[in-house]
């Protein structure tokens, strides 16, 4: 993710793909400029006293393997192609709008250049697929409407999203018992796929990215750490649970531990708190909404020790809200478009191509989860979610950018995870970590 560049982002290509989005303002505003417009021949039902909070998308222009820092003013929108009417429907539902709007834009460039590839060759079962887009707001109260509406109302044949846990949970309670295949991309708690057996992930757990930073902090020769979580995050509250009981476990020590909850803005109590006990690290498990003015408020009364964070951290929102306060920071995430794999370098170049920007975590995670489907697709032989739902289950060592996915183990895919390092307003790929 990259830094500013003074030569304008490549045009993006003409694409044959089938997206249709059905977004839900309020009467009386205009959709953010950034999500992809609906179709002329459907229009969408607004919802009334609504009012979502338009955010506008990341799109940071230097080459691939760089890191971002500032997001360009608009990301390119996907294109209509003609609707076939045998076309394979697919639910794709994200926070395009509100608190966590950068991810999910990257997450829809993600499934959109994944979907375009497919459809330019080919389409699956000699149809195209078709993105139906929804806007969760960054909203749970949100997700269960968008859900909802995909399974009953689109009529969809399988679900990508949500990149959040609380979201995915929701989302996950509701195309279990409808009998709906649903993919999520990253949220890694491991409660979303242990919701019944038509939830996958293509992600890491929580659980798994937690031991990886214990295991990293081993590495920095740290036997005294702190620990800050959302107490309102069901995933900040488990890699809190699992990176503690890996320390203790390793003969390590837990000076203190502090929470938070999401929406928070004042965290000297606990900063005072911990910095009186004074750790060799800090584990900050959590978004970056609340992990970088945590960082910035610490540097401000004197804690000097590295966080440690998973993979929430990543956006580059995260680099321009902590600002140099980051510097000699880590988090755990599941992608680096610095690795050296000639399938990255492939995804990379044609992502910056497309969208002007290098890939994110969840845009690549997004990218794997809509390939995975079509893989699942065309085994399955039919666009039916029962078939589709088994034909996921029999996935083994499918090759996507972020590694080697396979279900053999059940819902959650064995990868390992990447480590990189925050330092003077970028992400750099430190080093990949297996247990």
């Amino acid at each position: 993710m990259p830094v500013d560049q003074e030569t304008p982002a490549p045009p993006a290509p003409t694409p044959t793909s089938s997206l249709e989005q059905t977004p839900t303002p309020p009467a009386d505003q205009t959709p953010a400029a950034e999500t992809p417009q609906p179709p002329a021949a459907e229009t969408p039902t607004p919802p009334a006293d609504e009012s979502p909070t338009p955010t506008a998308p990341e799109v940071p222009t230097p080459s691939p393997a760089e890191a971002a820092v500032q997001p360009a003013e608009e990301t390119p929108k996907p294109t209509q192609s003609v609707d076939d009417p045998l076309a394979t429907r697919v639910g794709f539902f994200a926070p395009l709008t509100g608190a966590h709007a950068s991810l999910g834009t990257e997450a829809m460039n993600g499934a959109t250049l994944a979907l375009e590839e497919i459809n330019l060759a080919g389409g699956v079962l000699d149809h195209p697929l078709k993105l139906i887009i929804k806007d969760t707001e960054s909203l749970p109260e949100k997700t269960g409407n968008v859900v909802n509406d995909l399974i009953n109302t689109e009529k969809v044949v399988a679900l990508i999203g949500e990149i959040a846990t609380d979201r995915s949970l929701i989302a996950a309670a509701l195309a279990q018992p409808a009998g709906i295949p649903m993919i999520t991309p990253s949220a890694t708690n491991e409660k979303v796929t242990a919701t019944g057996d038509h939830i996958f992930r293509v992600c890491f757990t929580d659980a798994f990215q937690a031991a990886v930073m214990a295991k990293f902090a081993r590495s920095l020769e740290v036997e005294k750490a702190a620990i800050l979580f959302d107490a309102s995050s069901a995933s900040s509250t488990a890699q809190m649970e699992a990176f503690k009981a890996d320390v203790l476990q390793h003969e390590g020590t837990i000076l203190a531990e502090e929470f938070y909850r999401v929406g928070d803005t004042d965290f000297a109590y606990q900063l005072n708190a911990i910095r009186d006990k004074i750790p060799d690290i800090i584990f900050l498990p959590g978004y970056f909404t609340e992990a970088a003015p945590i960082i910035r408020q610490a540097r401000q009364l004197g804690i000097d020790a590295p966080f440690l964070g998973t993979d929430g951290w990543e956006s580059t929102e995260f680099l321009k809200m902590a600002g140099p306060a980051a510097n000699n920071c880590y988090f755990a995430t599941h992608f680096s478009n610095e690795q050296s794999s000639e399938k990255v370098r492939a995804f990379s170049d044609a992502y910056y191509a497309r969208f002007g920007t290098a890939p994110s975590s969840v845009a690549a995670l997004t990218y794997d989860s809509v390939w995975l489907l079509a893989e699942a697709l065309k085994h399955a032989g039919r666009a039916d979610p029962a078939a589709i739902r088994n034909a996921i289950s029999e996935i083994r060592d499918s090759p996507g950018v972020t590694g080697i996915i396979s279900f053999d183990k059940g819902a959650d895919p064995k990868k390992p995870a990447i480590v990189i390092r925050v330092q003077d307003g970028k992400f750099s790929y430190l080093e990949t970590i297996e247990l």
